[in-house]
């Protein structure tokens, strides 16, 4: 009993997922590679028989690229990469995703609001310390809610 107890504790811990997509073929989300963006990270799962699971926490991504060829254009796809400061991906694709403009773009707002909640600035994340700067009043949108408001599956 108590140990239904604990995973019943164990999946309401969840944070609710703001952002959802697989890796698609053609424009269709045929593969096993799914992407979510909760309130503070990035989850990656790929696989099906050996699934892999890799997360970057969203205060880490330095630098964001998004790339189109003439192909995803015409299947509506397109291929946005991370740069990060995590040690295990320096790198990551979000390979033909749907909406890639609309995606680069709300990942770049969430980015700079996780960075506003934890009081960073650029220069942190390339190891230098910043001296005297006081968060505490400033209005950076780090109470900014994100809501799905043209039902496209992307928050605005």
């Amino acid at each position: 009993m108590a140990k239904n107890k604990k995973n019943q504790a164990i999946e309401t811990a969840q944070d609710p997922v703001l952002w959802h997509d697989r890796k698609r073929v053609l424009g269709m989300p045929l593969s096993f590679t799914v992407y979510e963006i909760t309130d503070d990270r990035l989850t990656l799962r790929k696989g099906f028989f050996r699934t892999e699971t890799d997360e970057i926490l969203l205060y880490r991504i330095l630098d964001i690229k998004m790339v189109r060829t003439f192909g995803q254009k015409l299947c509506g796809v397109g291929t946005v990469t991370l740069y990060s400061a995590d040690q295990s991906h320096h790198t990551l694709e979000l390979k033909n995703i749907k909406s890639p403009d609309k995606v680069r773009k709300f990942i770049s707002s969430i980015v700079e609001r996780e960075r506003a909640k934890r009081g960073l600035v650029g220069r942190e994340m390339y190891g230098s310390a910043t001296v005297g700067m006081d968060h505490d009043g400033c209005a950076h949108g780090a109470d900014q809610v994100f809501v799905d408001t043209d039902g496209d599956g992307i928050p605005d």
